[in-house]
């Protein structure tokens, strides 16, 4: 195992993981508004009050907090006059942003595998747009889960006749589900965007490290930007777009840094595989052991 994390980190330095994960945060921080826009406006058809308000309460437990100074005066200015035109107009504007960003994510995890994609334009972003509506899904079941927050379970107690230990439980539950579904969410990634198609229980070492370093690198950053850091002293009004940049690239670093770990574990059982094949008793130990 420690082979591999070598290994791993060699090819991160090769691949100029860091400057692509650069690039990435461009696509990402031009996909996140017209998403946000939109979400805000689809939200708004549910009768539930300042439910839009409630995730970004819940990003702003991620996101540095001069990011989120930014969300939410980019937001007043658009929503108030404009709400219900994003509903056609931003749909469209999402779809080919966000296809473009998880387009960009499909060539990076390519590269991590040491893959050359030859599928057609066409078709790829099909996968980025099918990629967007998953893992979007997937964003908002646990955004959904964050907002019901602890007490839910104490609710549907009263309401809901279910036991009291599926009440007392739920203020842990709740956050494991998020985290599983986050860990999903990377795994339909790893799975879905590379050319290369592992075994989908094969992308959960690399789904669990970048999940675990996303949370590290994120309350770090947080750490760092509350306590340490101003950059709305030396940008101005640029500040919240360094922030949110510096976060983003980190976020696709912890992506991609899963992807080179996934990667290796590929190359690893490949040649475990052609080492087994060459001498047919240790094949069979190799299947038995299976």
């Amino acid at each position: 195992m420690r082979t591999i994390f070598q290994r791993a980190w060699q090819d991160v330095l090769k691949h100029h993981t860091f400057q692509v994960s650069a690039a990435l945060s461009y696509y990402f921080i031009l996909a996140l508004f017209p998403g946000l826009i939109v979400l805000s406006t689809l939200l708004s058809l549910i009768p539930m009050p300042d439910l839009f308000g409630w995730v970004l309460g819940t990003m702003a437990r991620l996101l540095p907090p001069q990011a989120m100074q930014m969300v939410y005066s980019v937001l007043a200015d658009v929503l108030m006059t404009h709400r219900r035109a994003w509903l056609s107009l931003g749909t469209l504007g999402m779809i080919w942003v966000g296809s473009a960003a998880f387009d960009a994510l499909i060539e990076a995890l390519n590269i991590a595998y040491d893959i050359k994609d030859d599928r057609p334009f066409w078709k790829t972003r099909l996968i980025a747009l099918g990629l967007a509506g998953v893992c979007g899904g997937l964003f908002i079941s646990g955004i959904a889960l964050m907002i019901v927050g602890p007490r839910f379970g104490r609710w549907l107690e009263l309401r809901m006749d279910v036991s009291h230990r599926f009440a007392v439980l739920w203020p842990f539950l709740h956050w494991t589900i998020a985290i599983l579904l986050t860990v999903l969410g990377v795994e339909v990634l790893y799975f879905l965007a590379p050319k290369v198609k592992p075994r989908f229980i094969d992308t959960l070492p690399g789904a669990v490290i970048s999940v675990g370093a996303w949370f590290a690198l994120s309350s770090l950053l947080g750490i760092y930007f509350r306590h340490f850091a101003n950059y709305s002293h030396t940008y101005g009004t640029l500040g919240g777009v360094i922030a949110f940049m510096i976060w983003f690239q980190w976020t696709a670093l912890a992506l991609l840094v899963g992807a080179e770990f996934n990667s290796e574990l590929v190359k690893r059982r490949k040649a475990r595989l052609k080492d087994a094949n060459r001498d047919p008793e240790p094949a069979r130990e190799f299947e038995e052991a299976a």
